[in-house]
């Protein structure tokens, strides 16, 4: 099986419509609708690459869960997928440390490149 990736967003089909196209490109995929779900996942021992993860989340938004998944899994990389660029967001994703990190926005016109982007990233050292 490829590389593991958790996609989190609170709408089901973008979810559904993200895991498909991944897993038809040999990725082992695992979905959750909150950034609480998120984090007790990795919490608790899912062991994923990369996270796509979206800003706009009820409770725990994006930033924060991307923030916390960091502390407890430094190695998982992340792509921020959302409707919006919010680049405050962005400057402080690089603030503590986690460099350029790359945003899609929604809807993603070219899947076939966000794949590579989560490829290229499961292979960074």
């Amino acid at each position: 099986m490829g590389p593991a990736v958790l996609v989190v967003d609170d709408e089901a089909a973008i979810c559904d419509n993200l895991a498909a196209f991944l897993e038809d490109e040999g990725m082992q995929v695992h979905t959750a609708p909150s950034g609480e779900e998120a984090l007790s996942r990795v919490t608790t021992g899912l062991d994923v690459q990369v996270c796509i993860m979206d800003l706009r989340l009820p409770l725990m938004n994006g930033t924060d869960t991307i923030l916390q998944i960091h502390r407890v899994a430094p190695a998982v990389r992340f792509v921020i997928h959302t409707g919006s660029a919010h680049e405050p967001v962005l400057a402080t994703l690089h603030e503590t440390g986690l460099g350029a990190t790359p945003v899609f926005k929604k809807p993603v016109n070219d899947m076939a490149e966000l794949a590579r982007t989560v490829s290229a990233l499961c292979l960074a050292p």
